[in-house]
């Protein structure tokens, strides 16, 4: 059965840092990209990074780049997000997916990510 739990979210002020992390089971983690996605509160889904099954490549929306990190140990079948200078906009909840074929079919249960001060 694939599993993808993340953990990590929070409340934090503007301007601060959080980690997000998703363990990962039930398939082999280093064939497959993974992506994070995240859902602002009634709003729709947006797509923050996508990372290669390698690492050898990552992706990221327009207005994470420079402040979000993505990057994945494929020895502890774990996906990571780090997310610097948070902002009010990036409140949502954060979703870890399993890239196949450019679709993302597997997704975790969300960790609520709150920049609030």
């Amino acid at each position: 059965e694939v599993q993808l739990v993340e953990s990590g979210g929070g409340l934090v002020q503007p301007g601060g840092s959080l980690r997000l992390s998703c363990a990962t089971s039930g398939f082999t983690f280093d064939d497959y990209a993974m992506a994070w996605v995240r859902q602002a509160p009634g709003k729709g889904l947006d797509w923050v990074s996508t990372i290669s099954w390698t690492a050898g490549n990552t992706y990221y929306a327009e207005s994470m780049k420079g402040r979000f990190t993505i990057s994945r140990d494929n020895a502890e079948n774990t996906l990571y997000l780090q997310m610097n200078s948070l902002k009010s906009d990036d409140t949502a909840v954060y979703y870890c997916t399993r890239v196949n074929y450019y679709t993302h079919d597997y997704w975790g249960q969300g960790a609520q990510v709150t920049v609030s001060s």
